[in-house]
């Protein structure tokens, strides 16, 4: 395996981590040179074809903008389509020459728009004008990524002091700890607003003789071009196959013969030199700028909204794409989408390479799909795009080869639009769920589907399915194979579908059942009712309409006759089951796979039950089998398996349809299943959501806004509908104040809901020309109670009067300005108590939520434009001001399209990157470093590591590099995971915030505190804007601030902490605990002994009370706590005695040193958990009073046995030794093991001496992998209290049950069973 690392100037090159690679296949370098390119290096690898190192090389700034370029190896042209390793005389070191390839018409417009993208000279302000989130990480460094010099302590130092001479300056008062204001927005972007770049051309536009005549064409004019340079000289440029030249055209005569004395270049960009100095000056210097990261200048594979742009109108920069006629060369050959996406779902997978090249093919033809579904759903809303048909209830559109649809809402069976709205997106979650099956099921395909929501509007887009208008087949109509209204029918293409669906039912869990036909026969299914299957006219088999692939969720069904509690019947007791207001409530995926782990977990506690009843374990493995069997067929039938004799979970997912009517046979298992969709819905109740509640105070990732709330309940598979019921069961609990942050933004998430959809309807009826004043209309009625509409109408009716463009009629164009503040606050509480049924409502207005649970309008506003696609302008906001719209008209910048799609998985990396959090659960820091240097490098060649998963692969890539000594290494891959997250997940997302705070600590351990001070203020400014500081992981920051700071500062911050903790996690809490023994530490160190020694006896006495007195770290603190009142009795002794004072400066013992504060950020960030070391200790010591006992054992013995006769003395003496070999056996190996798990744990454990700040396991994550205790983990709710022997009977018998189908996993020295169950 090959890692790829980034040189300065973005170029990628690869080292070797591993060597799973041969030499032939390895990264050499070789020369590149000709077609008038300085020469120059670049690293290959023998696997890549031709045509890949040609685009490498184009991509390379010495060569750029030059396109329609070969390569050439001893004067010979190189086949594109071949592999460099099989290229006769290819070998490192080895010279290529380019050689220009004349021009095509198409290749010609190529050249040109790479031309005009390059004089474009693309800035950090363009991403927000085309509605992308930034990267905002340089405006804070300022300086290009170079770290020091590892080897070198000389440089080390110097770069050191270099960073001391430019101090940080002091926190700004809107972060500091109490601070009453809100950070000023303008601090999150920057607002340079004017050309960072020089001009070049005054125009570059077609010609006015543009396009070339007939007779011209023959003799190969392509295109006239006209010029206008920054000297003030005008000419007209001719392309042709051999390249560019300047012909005699004016503007008033067309001659297009050559101009005297003007060469033909091959790059347009060589012949403008030739024209203007200044052009050739201006673009000398853009060449040799500083170049960016590669994570900065690729494009993301999918659009990362940015709520907030840039404000001046002079930021546009110019374009000549249009002027070019470029705009209207593009997509004029429409793609056909499901062809490229099945072409490369067929791609060969028999050896990595080729997987890689597989996943890099789907992602980069999704990515294009969806940018195609971006475009035309712009395109149809905005009446660009004619419909297919003359419905109006439900049009068809086509645009770039995506077929888009506006379902009607006539089925009000479904719900409405809430239901149509509901069946997409579960349609879309159904084609992830059979996109995502690997091995031979990826043979069963499905439609590339995408949904849009664009200005109110919700499209259907997808590609175009085959073979639904071909000819029909025989007994075959139109390839219909399988569904609903399929007849019986027999041939060898079903029974092939038939086989794919039956194992794709396996991996999904779902069964395979009967139904009765339209005619009243038996029609065997494997999904749902809705399902089609088809033979496409491309020979592929095809699964359409898959929206209730998923069981049904009977907390919301309430019809009576089905064994469903009614409406009136649940009302008293709990509530549920309840009325939606849409009939598609399925459970989520996520939830299906935790229930069935925790049903095999009561299958695998009944079947000891039922051994135990029987006689006990032993004696039912020693006494026959039957006895086991039949304990496992009793466990089946109580938790509800499908099978008899092993344990099989799966759901019907046409229970509970409407219409749907299942034979008599089907009775029992219709029965079972009823049966385990109660139990699987209660399970939500009992289960998920205590867990989430305790996941969101101990776990590793917080929720910090609406994105991170939605994705930690959909991954206890907790679906949105259920945030009534959180509310309430945190209202119940008694950690209702710890997650108090949790009921803040389900407030915030129910408000949005709602919101959103009245937003929906409320936009469709806009005007264009009134669509900003309507929006900021809506935004103030939402944020402002009682917004008085009647200035902010007139004003729009003005701007509405000054277009010109009022089309609809007066009542048409300000019927949108009716809404009032009071208006829509009562529409979203009768939408909340709809949908979430609260109990306690939403209050008169916003402000009742701001009060009482401490919600922020700026937050509330941030989530609305995420959610809608609105993006505003970068200012102040003031909502306080009544009489005054806070957010006018000319505040709303854009409305973008928000896009859902299905997203590519990157398995090969994926499991490489679990299996390196395998690894380092268990401590092996080596193992799990070279892992995620081989995931990195995976990632990397499918995605370029602009992917959400490569970015916690390298974040966690950085950590084990750090924890083993790298702090430049970590620093290095730490500064691209900033860069990632900011482009791919969003410049404000909280993994964003998380990354800067543990940049912080990297740059800090190399030296640069200032800068480490700055990403700890941009990170404390995103956490206040995105959510408020009453948040857990506000004590993260502002502890890491107070270690980091000095003085009266670092004391504010870390008391500031303490609060915090205090009040999330309890006073008894070791995080708690430990800021104590910070504080401490940090008060002693300003003199204050008495304070220090106060704070260091609570942190001693959770230390006892939670580990006793025996434990390493009570002995730290009890340790410390005594110098501490050596020195304050010291002080004491010296003022009483003659009020001479002691030395200024504490003593050393009470004075952190930089490793030590080193120590205590990567303890408060999660980055050291000394569970690692202490696992060790304690398997130690264990060890020792084994030893001893078995030295004990020994001695009694041998004093026995020399009383005996002597026959018996040898008879005994044999035995003792056979004893004693295998004790001193088993004491090596476990030893051995210690020893071997010791070596690999050395990042963690520096030494085996007592430290005063170490061995805390904080429980403030920054999604760091938990490691259990090494006793927890040899342990099994099957097998305690049950010898050796038996439980390797009982693991026999478990193993021989299969979970749906797989195999259970066996923990390697444990002996012990952990099954695992996976559904895809």
């Amino acid at each position: 395996m090959r890692d790829t690392a980034k040189k300065g100037n973005g170029e990628k090159r690869t080292v070797d981590v591993s060597g799973s690679k041969s030499d032939d296949d390895g990264s050499f370098p070789v020369k590149i040179q000709g077609a008038g390119v300085d020469a120059f290096e670049l690293q290959v690898n023998g696997f890549w074809l031709v045509q890949d190192t040609i685009m490498s090389v184009l991509g390379r700034e010495e060569v750029a903008p030059r396109t329609s370029l070969t390569l050439a190896l001893s004067g010979v042209t190189l086949d594109l389509l071949a592999e460099l390793r099989d290229v006769k005389g290819f070998k490192a070191g080895v010279t290529l020459r380019l050689v220009e390839e004349p021009y095509s018409h198409r290749s010609a417009q190529a050249h040109l728009a790479r031309v005009q993208e390059m004089l474009r000279a693309a800035g950090p302000q363009d991403c927000l004008m085309e509605g992308r989130s930034p990267s905002v990480l340089h405006t804070l460094t300022q300086t290009p990524e170079a770290p020091p010099t590892p080897h070198s302590s000389k440089n080390r130092r110097a770069n050191s002091k270099a960073e001391q001479s430019a101090e940080a300056p002091p926190p700004p008062a809107y972060i500091q700890p109490g601070a009453l204001e809100r950070p000023p927005l303008t601090t999150l972007l920057p607002n340079n607003t004017h050309s960072e770049h020089s001009s070049y051309l005054l125009d570059l536009s077609l010609s006015c003789w543009n396009t070339p005549p007939g007779f011209r064409k023959l003799q190969g004019d392509f295109m006239y071009i006209s010029v206008h340079t920054l000297e003030g000289k005008q000419c007209d440029i001719t392309s042709c196959p051999r390249g560019f030249y300047v012909n005699r055209s004016t503007l008033d005569l067309f001659d297009p013969r050559p101009a005297s004395s003007t060469p033909v270049c091959h790059c347009l960009t060589d012949l403008l030199s030739h024209l203007s100095p200044q052009f050739k000056h201006n673009l000398s210097a853009l060449k040799h700028r500083p170049s960016l990261p590669a994570e900065e200048t690729l494009s993301t594979p999918d659009r990362t909204l940015s709520w907030l742009g840039i404000s001046s109108i002079h930021s546009h920069k110019s374009s000549f794409s249009g002027r070019l006629g470029l705009d209207q060369e593009l997509n004029t050959q429409a793609p056909d989408w499901n062809k490229e996406i099945q072409a490369a779902r067929d791609l060969p997978q028999r050896s990595l390479e080729e997987r890689l090249q597989r996943d890099r093919a789907l992602l980069q033809v999704n990515s294009a799909f969806v940018s195609a579904v971006t475009q035309a759903a712009e395109k149809v809303i905005d009446g660009l795009v004619d419909p297919l048909n003359d419905s109006r209830e439900e049009p068809a559109f086509l645009w770039g080869g995506v077929f888009m649809s506006v379902p009607a809402h006539g089925e009000e069976w479904l719900g409405g639009e809430r239901g149509h709205r509901a069946a997409q997106r579960l349609e879309l979650r159904g084609v992830q769920g059979y996109s995502d099956l690997e091995g031979d099921l990826q043979n069963l395909h499905t439609i590339p589907t995408a949904l849009a929501d664009y200005r109110g509007v919700r499209l259907s887009a997808q590609a175009l399915a085959p073979g639904l208008q071909g000819p029909e087949q025989a007994e075959v109509p139109n390839g219909l194979l399988y569904g609903f209204s399929v007849g019986p029918l027999e041939n060898p293409a079903r029974r092939k579908l038939l086989e794919l669906l039956a194992h794709s039912a396996k991996a999904l869990a779902l069964q395979r059942h009967a139904v009765l036909g339209t005619t009243g026969h038996q029609l065997p299914l494997f999904t749902s009712v809705d399902a089609q299957g088809i033979l496409g006219a491309d020979g592929r088999y095809y699964l359409l309409d898959v929206y209730r692939t998923m069981p049904a969720d009977t907390n919301f069904l309430v019809e009576d006759g089905d064994g469903v509690v009614t409406e009136q019947e649940a009302a008293a007791g709990d509530g549920f089951p309840r009325r939606y207001p849409h009939a598609l409530c399925r459970l989520r995926p996520e939830l299906v796979k935790a229930f069935i782990q925790h049903k095999h977990d009561q299958f695998s506690a009944c079947v000891k039950a039922l051994m135990e009843e029987s006689g006990g374990v032993e004696e039912c493995m020693n006494a026959c089998v039957s006895r086991s069997t039949d304990a496992v067929r009793g466990a089946c039938k109580d938790v509800g398996s499908v099978s008899d004799i092993i344990f099989e979970m799966r759901f019907n997912p046409n229970v509970f349809s409407p219409g749907v009517q299942f034979p008599d046979s089907e009775r029992d298992a219709v029965a079972l299943q009823k049966r385990l969709l109660k139990e699987s819905a209660s399970f939500i109740f009992k289960e998920q959501i205590p867990a989430f509640m305790n996941d969101c105070i101990q776990g590793p990732d917080v929720p910090m806004d609406g994105a991170t709330l939605r994705q930690a309940l959909h991954q206890k598979g907790i679906n949105l509908r259920y945030l009534g019921q959180v509310i309430l069961s945190i209202s119940q609990s008694d950690l209702k104040d710890q997650l108090r942050h949790i009921t803040r933004l389900v407030f915030t998430e129910i408000v949005v809901r709602c919101a959103q959809r009245l937003f929906n309807g409320y936009i469709q009826g806009v005007e264009t020309s009134n669509m900003s004043a309507a929006v900021s209309h809506f935004l103030c009625c939402l944020l402002v109670p009682h917004f008085s509409s009647t200035s902010n109408g007139e004003e729009s009716k003005k701007r509405s009067r000054r277009r010109g463009r009022g089309g609809g009629g007066a009542t048409d164009s300000t019927s949108w300005s009716t809404l009032s503040g009071n208006e829509l606050w009562s529409l979203i509480c009768q939408d909340a108590q709809e949908t979430y049924r609260l109990k306690e409502g939403l209050g008169s207005n916003v402000d009742n939520l701001v009060e009482q649970y401490g919600l922020q309008k700026i937050s509330l506003l941030r989530e609305m434009c995420l959610k809608t696609g609105i993006q505003l302008r970068l200012k102040e906001y003031t909502f306080d001001n009544r009489n005054k719209p806070p957010i006018s008209p000319d505040d709303v910048l854009n409305i973008l399209p928000v896009i859902k799609h299905v997203t590519m998985t990157t398995a090969d990396a994926t499991k490489k990157f679990q299996a390196a959090q395998s690894s380092l659960q268990k401590g092996l820091l080596e193992q799990a470093y070279e892992k995620l240097k081989e995931a990195s490098y995976l990632f990397g060649r499918v995605c370029d590591d602009l992917h959400s998963e490569a970015c916690h692969c390298l974040s966690l890539l950085a950590k084990v590099a750090y924890l083993q000594g790298r702090p430049a290494e970590a620093r290095s891959v730490q500064l691209r995971v900033v860069v990632i997250s900011e482009r791919v997940l969003g410049f404000d997302h909280p993994n964003t915030i998380r990354q800067y705070v543990l940049l912080a600590v990297y740059l800090f351990a190399g030296g640069e505190a200032a800068l480490a001070q700055r990403c700890l203020y941009r990170a404390k400014v995103l956490l206040l804007t995105v959510h408020g500081g009453d948040h857990p992981y506000t004590a993260v920051i502002d502890a890491s601030l107070g270690l980091i700071l000095q003085g009266e500062q670092s004391l504010q911050y870390l008391q500031s902490a303490l609060k915090i903790t205090s009040s999330f996690r309890g006073d008894a809490d070791l995080t708690a605990a430990l800021i104590l023994h910070l504080l401490a530490q940090r008060l002693c160190v300003s003199g204050d002994y008495r304070g220090g020694m106060n704070l260091e006896k609570q942190a001693h006495s959770i230390f006892q009370n939670k580990w006793g007195e025996d434990h390493p770290q009570t002995k730290c603190s009890s340790e410390f706590l005594k110098n501490i009142t050596q020195q304050a009795v010291r002080v004491e002794r010296s003022i009483r005695q003659g009020g001479v004072e002691l030395c200024d400066a504490p003593p050393e013992s009470l004075t952190p040193s930089l490793d030590t504060t080193l120590e205590q950020l990567a303890l408060v960030n999660g980055i050291l958990k000394t569970s690692y070391s202490t696992r060790i200790m304690e398997f130690k010591e264990k060890l020792k009073e084994k030893k001893a006992a078995e030295e004990a054992e020994k001695a009694k013995s041998q004093s026995t046995n020399e009383k005996e006769a002597s026959g018996l003395q040898a008879n005994d003496g044999e035995a003792t030794g056979a004893e004693k070999t295998n004790g001193e056996q088993a004491q090596e190996a476990t030893e051995e093991n210690a020893e071997s798990e010791r070596g690999e744990t050395d990042g963690v454990e520096k030494s085996d001496q007592i430290n005063v700040n170490g061995d805390i396991d904080s429980h403030q994550h920054n999604g760091d992998c938990p490691t259990n205790n090494g006793e927890e983990e040899c342990q099994s709710d099957i097998t305690n209290g049950v010898s050796t022997e038996s439980q390797s009977k009982l693991t026999n018998i478990m193993m021989s049950a299969v979970v749906n189908g797989n195999e259970s996993d066996v923990s390697e020295g444990s002996g012990d069973v952990k099954k695992r169950v996976e559904t895809e």
